[in-house]
């Protein structure tokens, strides 16, 4: 489908940027399939054969092998969706536990972000212990009155702003589960970049869950894809859900190729974007203060990972217009092909921040000054 005249001028100027902070454009097909090549082929030999229906000896098998290792897991299942996964993973647990109920948040993307198909396909349902913005608490899920399987925790909370509970909360959360003989599953889309925040590895955080969904593209930079982490029995069960899903594909070799990039070359970097998000939010928040901007608020104030909300008491078409002007004057964007929206109340606009290798050229006092200037555009 062609571009719309007004995105067509967005793509245009955030690709004339000479400097980017975060967000950056689609790549184009070409470049996707050059850098693919150079960087599967360093991280898999790729003389070998494509893969064949998901056959364990090709290249997904070595997929499997190699997250499973990195979340210290017995096994792992690759999956083409991330839909497809935690459908596979619930339906798994609900057979096992005798019990079609999941305890997650209300925000978790389960619930936002999928079509309602763990009801709709699965025949699951969904209770909230609770709504507050951020992942429940031991006494909430321990208190909660209605009995259910199991508990489906997102780390980090995308729709909350990307936030995290800390090490202490997370375990007390599992164990109070436990208690009441629920299995506890992570909807781990964005876990890579977790171990910071927690100060414990992967394989620590995994270790926490029954299992656990990772995705190769959010933080990764892979073409698509994900994986389920767990016991080699609840794995192998998984597998035959994949296959009634329609998740047995034929050949899955590129997707596959660019996750294997993506453990061995982006996985190494997640610690040093999430320690510079601090400074990124933290230049946005003052910079726009110092430009004139009215109560601009990052959420969480220091971000618990690359990633965070940058709030502003504006209409989302004045931001995008200021931001959009930004590029095209100075030749320099802060939040590139990103626009801002209007979740609720009418003049309050949020927008995600990814802080990833672009923003790495960016000191924190240059990300003020781009927030000043952006700030005094709205203004004018």
């Amino acid at each position: 489908m062609a571009q719309s005249e007004e995105e067509a001028r967005r793509t245009a100027a955030v690709r004339g940027c000479e400097r980017l902070l975060a967000n950056p454009p689609k790549e184009s097909i070409a470049a996707w399939m050059a850098r693919l090549a150079t960087e599967g082929a360093a991280a898999y030999d790729v003389s070998g054969p494509v893969d064949f229906y998901a056959d364990e000896d090709g290249i997904v098998g070595e997929v499997e092998r190699r997250t499973a290792e990195v979340l210290g897991t017995e096994a792992a299942a690759y999956f083409p969706s991330g839909t497809m996964a935690q459908q596979a993973a619930l339906r798994s647990w609900a057979g096992r536990t005798g019990n079609p109920t999941v305890a997650l948040h209300p925000l978790a993307h389960i619930e936002q972000h999928e079509r309602g198909a763990l009801g709709v396909v699965s025949g699951l349902r969904t209770v909230h212990p609770t709504s507050a913005f951020r992942l429940p608490s031991a006494a909430e899920v321990r208190d909660f009155e209605e009995p259910f399987g199991t508990l489906a925790l997102e780390l980090p909370l995308r729709d909350a702003g990307f936030v995290l509970p800390s090490w202490d909360e997370l375990t007390a959360t599992v164990e109070a589960a436990r208690e009441r003989d629920a299995v506890v599953h992570f909807d781990g889309a964005r876990l890579w970049e977790c171990a910071p925040h927690f100060g414990h590895s992967l394989a620590d955080i995994a270790g926490l869950a029954d299992s656990v969904y990772v995705s190769f593209y959010k933080s990764l930079g892979g073409i698509s894809g994900a994986a389920l982490a767990g016991s080699a029995d609840f794995v192998a069960e998984t597998k035959a859900w994949r296959h009634r899903y329609g998740g047995q594909l034929f050949a899955q070799f590129p997707a596959a190729l660019s996750a294997l990039a993506g453990l061995r070359n982006e996985l190494p970097r997640l610690p040093s974007y999430v320690a510079h998000a601090k400074a990124v939010a933290r230049g946005l928040r003052e910079g726009l203060a110092a430009g004139g901007a009215v109560w601009p608020r990052t959420f969480p104030d220091e971000p618990h990972t690359h990633q965070f909300q940058l709030w502003l008491p504006y209409p989302a078409d004045v931001l995008d217009e200021a931001s959009l002007a930004q590029a095209e004057e100075s030749r320099e964007t802060l939040f590139g092909r990103s626009r801002f929206r209007q979740p609720g109340l009418p003049g309050l606009s949020v927008v995600e921040v990814t802080v990833a290798a672009e923003a790495l050229d960016w000191t924190e006092s240059e990300v003020h000054d781009a927030a000043a200037a952006f700030a005094r555009r709205l203004r004018s």
